[in-house]
């Protein structure tokens, strides 16, 4: 079960107009605390963004499969999908099998390099037009208190390295 601050987070991001993805962000934010903090492990952090992925879905964000993703993950996704529109308590037996099998894991799925080398090798796959777009959507979605701070940060950085 997600955690309730999480919960206002990703309804936060939905309110505000953000994308499906970002408010599955929160989720996914969580997951790797919850590996940094030692609750559980991962063996990958691909491991750890699908349970964060998982999590949203179940907790009702309509966060998409992407258009490569193999048939039998676009199959979870669309039973959590469901699973999110009618939410009900997990069984108790397979939850703790769950925990037990990831507790063995290790933790190094959510350091620093691990995550960098995935958000690099991810960003390598998209093309400069979707880059672009989700910038541009970015920038829409950010808020004129957002767009402000953003402004000065950038005049702060140019005036640094100018």
């Amino acid at each position: 079960m997600p955690e309730r601050s999480t919960l206002e987070r990703a309804r936060r991001d939905k309110r505000e107009g953000k994308s499906a993805s970002t408010q599955a962000g929160e989720f996914v934010r969580e997951e790797i605390e919850h590996i940094r903090e030692g609750k559980h492990g991962a063996r990958s952090t691909k491991q750890a963004i699908a349970i964060g992925l998982s999590k949203a879905r179940r907790a009702g964000v309509k966060v998409q499969p992407s258009d490569d993703t193999p048939a039998e993950t676009r199959r979870k996704a669309r039973k959590d999908l469901e699973a999110g529109e009618h939410p009900h308590k997990p069984a108790a037996k397979r939850s703790r099998a769950t925990k037990k099998a990831l507790k063995k894991e290790g933790t190094r799925a959510a350091s620093k390099t691990a995550l960098s080398k995935q958000a690099k090798k991810a960003a390598g796959k998209r093309t400069a037009g979707e880059r672009s777009a989700a910038a541009k959507k970015a920038a829409r979605t950010k808020g004129a208190a957002g767009r402000k701070a953003a402004a000065k940060k950038a005049a702060r950085t140019r005036k640094r390295e100018g």
